[in-house]
Parts: structure tokens; C-alpha cells; sequence
């Protein structure tokens, strides 16, 4: 059964058989983890067993962890870590077979990072999922981080208006870790008093974190403000521009083609389907369709074509070129500023 990390503790009334706790936000992960274990500490389960599959593990081990009596005469833990989430074919059949043995002195609680979508499909994970709860732990983006972030500020009791939050919004999001740590810290500061942007910017540097997914997402949606602080953020990381310059090759070339067929006229779902677009991300598409022309499109791909050939040839990373194709993708700023050509 899929449970939110923000759903968890309402779910653990009855513990299950087993806990799969799987994603790449180091703080949710964390954090579900630190819940099941309080609840499993209430419920009785004092002793905990860690495990790691790594060169010399042995699936046996588990096994036997799983059929020993507690040292303690209570009830028992075992963590199991995956770091690339492949149990591979002995695991899996260790797993399904420990899911036959109900053992209500034992929680298995298996972490690792963020599991693809085959994977969630494969026999060990269905039959752990049908025996216990899974916890995605996906870092939240946009409105879903906004909605987070005012549940801390709540948790921690913090007085603060629309501008501190939305201030704190900008530096922190994609980064909970920092962002819980910002406002642990604030509580230490300003406990009752009202917290304004001022004091943020006296305490706070920019500590959010992007992908270049994101970055693409924000140009397509013509979020020009939020391209260029993703692009900075990207910049200041050291994320390789050829990375970036794949991402944006590979959604200016989906648009293209949308683009085209929509002209042709062409019914549009079956180009959704036939380039593997989900519903989720049509809107997205649909925007940047509706709002640029096919010209446009050609213009930004041949300006993206020119900053990698400037990457390949000279060994120059074009960040200002990149900055000026963002601008592009608003057809007010294309009329204006497409014919500029950066040396």
C-alpha cells in the first residue's frame, strides 16, 4: 500500500509485516524512517538488526535474523538497505519467501533510493507492497513544496507573513534538509516575535536545489524569473552543461514535433501517445504550444545548437547564451531579442 511520508504516522496503528521506504530526499527518507521507528519502539520492537547489501552480503543472513529469538525477549527490526534498489534474483525470492512466514516479532523495513516505475511492477516489490505500506520519498516541487514548507513553519510555531515565506520558498525549495534546518533556526531566534525579509536575508543564502528537468519545465511554462534563478543555481552547483544542453535538445525537439503536427493540422493524441507524453505533462506542452510559433521553435533549437557547437569546438561554457534562449521561449521577448547574436 503507497503512503506520503506526510500520511505515515496515521498509518501505523497496526504495524505491517514489512516498511519500504525508497527515494532520494535524504530528509523525508530520514524522517519516515525516525516515525516507524517510534511507533515501533511503542508497540514493543526494542531490539534493531541493520543490514546492507553490499559485496560479501549473504541473502542467508536475512534468513537467519528473521527466524532468531531476540536477545531481549522483545520484538525485533531488521533494516535493510538496498543502495541500488536491487535485491536481484536470489533477494527476490528471499523476500517473497519471508512475506510466506508471518513473523509478528519481526519489521522488516527495507530503504534505498528512488524506485522506477518497472520496478514498483517487479514480483518482490508487489508482494512486499501487498504485506506492508511503501513510502516514496520524492522531494515535493512547486505548489506540493509550498504546502510542506507552510507545515513547518506551523509545526515550529514561527510567525511569519506572505513575503518571508515566499522568500523562504525561493532559497530553499528542493531542499528540505536545509530548509527544516533554516527554520529550526528561526525558532531559536524568533520564537514569538513576527519574522520578516529582512531578517531572512541576514541569516539565509540561497541553498535551493534544481534539476535540469525543472529548468526545462520552467521555460516551456515561460516562467522566466524562475528559469533564470534554476539556471544560476545550476551554474553555482557545477552541473555540466552538456546535461543541461541534453535536456533542452530533447524538449525543444518534442515541440517541434508537436508543434508541426498541430500546423499540419494533425489530431494531436495520437502524437501525445505515439512520443510517450503522460497526461501530467501535457498541460505543459500545451502551453508552450500555444504560445510560440513553429519559427520560434526552429530559432531556439538553432540557437541551442550553436552554444553546444561553441562547447564542442572551443571548449566555452555559453551561460549567458543560455540565459538569452530562456528569454526566447516568450514570443514578446523573441520578436525583440532573437536576431542578438552572443559571441
Amino acid at each position: 500500500m503507497r503512503v506520503y511520508p506526510d500520511q505515515l504516522a496515521r498509518q501505523l496503528s497496526q504495524l505491517p509485516q514489512c516498511c519500504l521506504i525508497f527515494g532520494d530526499d535524504p530528509w523525508l527518507c530520514e524522517q519516515s524512517r525516525a516515525v516507524i521507528f517510534a511507533e515501533a519502539k511503542r508497540q514493543g520492537f526494542e531490539e534493531k538488526i541493520q543490514l546492507t547489501q553490499e559485496t560479501g552480503f549473504s541473502w542467508n543472513e536475512l534468513f537467519e535474523q528473521w527466524q532468531a529469538m531476540s536477545l531481549f525477549s522483545s520484538r525485533r527490526i531488521i533494516e535493510l538497505t538496498l543502495p541500488q534498489a536491487k535485491p536481484g534474483t536470489e533477494g527476490s525470492t528471499m523476500l517473497q519467501s519471508l512475506m510466506q512466514m508471518d513473523n509478528p516479532d519481526v519489521l522488516l523495513i527495507l530503504t534505498g533510493p528512488k524506485l522506477a516505475a518497472e520496478q514498483t511492477k517487479s514480483k518482490w516489490f508487489k508482494v512486499l507492497d501487498a504485506k506492508g505500506i511503501y513510502v516514496p520519498c520524492t522531494t515535493p516541487e512547486g505548489a506540493q513544496f509550498q504546502r510542506w514548507l507552510d507545515g513547518r513553519i506551523n509545526h515550529y510555531g514561527l510567525s511569519m507573513a506572505r513575503d518571508p515565506r515566499e522568500m523562504l520558498f525561493a532559497l530553499y525549495e528542493g531542499n528540505l534538509l536545509a530548509a527544516d534546518q533554516a527554520l529550526q533556526l528561526l525558532q531559536l531566534l524568533s520564537p514569538t516575535a513576527p519574522i520578516d525579509c529582512e531578517q531572512l536575508s541576514q541569516y539565509f543564502e540561497d541553498q535551493s536545489r534544481f534539476s535540469v528537468f525543472q529548468l526545462t519545465d520552467a521555460m516551456l511554462s515561460n516562467q522566466q524569473d524562475k528559469a533564470q534563478h534554476i539556471l544560476s543555481q545550476l551554474k553555482s552547483e557545477g552541473v555540466a552543461m552538456p546535461i543541461i544542453l541534453w535536456s533542452l535538445f530533447k524538449e525543444l525537439t518534442v515541440l517541434l514535433q508537436l508543434k508541426a503536427a498541430q500546423n499540419n493540422p494533425e489530431p494531436l493524441q495520437g502524437v501525445w501517445s505515439k512520443l510517450r507524453i503522460w497526461d501530467k505533462r501535457k498541460p505543459i506542452y500545451q502551453n508552450a504550444l500555444n504560445r510560440l510559433e513553429l519559427t520560434h521553435v526552429e530559432t531556439l533549437l538553432a540557437g541551442a545548437s550553436s552554444i553546444e557547437l561553441k562547447l564542442k569546438q572551443q571548449g566555452i561554457e555559453d551561460w549567458t547564451g543560455l540565459s538569452h534562449i530562456s528569454l526566447l521561449f516568450d514570443p514578446k521577448s523573441h520578436n525583440k531579442l532573437a536576431h542578438i547574436v552572443l559571441d
